[in-house]
């Protein structure tokens, strides 16, 4: 599988001089199995999601997007999306199953969507995407998406359901967690990340920052560094970086962190590509 971060920001994105290395972009990953040329499966719609563009050279996006949860930074690229907004554009949408949103609801997936963009909050809605979107409310379990095979799980975050990912192809795996509250216990956590090659995990706070971390249910980076050595995970890779944090800090956390982990430990950036 070949992993491109296309946006590695919580909350906001951060622009400025300051945030050039690690980049501004909020939640965004594409997957690119082995002998396709372009992705086919994407997690979270985040602002990196217009770089997607880019990566297909024009080419409408045919494939899978699937959102972790509903929260703005993981949502506002949606309607940016070029590759996704033409006419050859050919996109299946899954998002958590909650708040009238159900499998079983024809047309609940997108309603529920709508309930963010369409006026007066956005010019459009989800039905003013050119091409064809198909919207699918999912609950947890195994989803076949982009020619993977993809876990979904309930994690603690607050704020509306939120699920992680596991991402199986190619003989490999990876686990997509961009938004969890660690501090909680592991719940279904460790399971869904046991043994992975890879672990994409939310680190927009440092242990000095628990309460804040603990105050907008997410993880502190040695929480994140904890959940990895219990369930064997193969390298953790730090992403949803805090908007206010600097790339020299992002640098600086993360070999402080790298210097005692019991595993490979760094910061992922905006365009890193990652093989395995």
């Amino acid at each position: 599988m070949r992993i491109v971060l296309h946006g590695v920001r919580g909350s906001t994105p951060a622009p400025g001089a300051a945030f050039l290395r690690t980049g501004g972009h909020t939640s965004c990953v594409s997957v690119t199995v082995r002998d396709e040329s372009a992705p086919r499966l994407v997690l979270d719609a985040g602002t990196g999601l217009a770089a997607l563009t880019a990566l297909l050279g024009g080419a409408p996006y045919r494939g899978d997007l699937v959102l972790s949860h509903l929260h703005w930074d993981h949502v506002q690229g949606l309607p940016f999306f070029r590759s996704g907004d033409v006419a050859g554009a050919d996109v299946r949408l899954c998002l958590p199953a909650q708040a009238g949103a159900s499998p079983s609801v024809p047309g609940s997936a997108a309603a529920l969507l709508a309930r963010a963009m369409s006026p007066p909050h956005f010019p459009i809605g989800p039905d003013g995407l050119a091409g064809r979107w198909r919207f699918d409310a999912c609950d947890a379990g195994w989803l076949a998406a982009g020619g993977a095979r993809v876990r979904l799980a309930d994690l603690p975050h607050k704020g509306g359901r939120t699920f992680g990912m596991r991402v199986e192809a190619d003989g490999a795996s990876f686990a997509y967690l961009p938004d969890h509250a660690a501090g909680a216990g592991d719940g279904p956590a460790a399971s869904l990340v046991r043994g992975v090659d890879l672990l994409l995990h939310d680190a927009q706070f440092s242990d000095a920052e628990r309460y804040w971390a603990e105050a907008y249910g997410h993880s502190t980076i040695g929480d994140a560094i904890a959940l990895a050595a219990r369930a064997r995970v193969g390298r953790l890779v730090l992403i949803h970086h805090a908007p206010t944090r600097t790339d020299d800090e992002v640098d600086e956390l993360a070999a402080k962190y790298a210097a005692a982990a019991p595993l490979p430990v760094s910061a992922g950036r905006e365009g890193d590509v990652l093989e395995l």
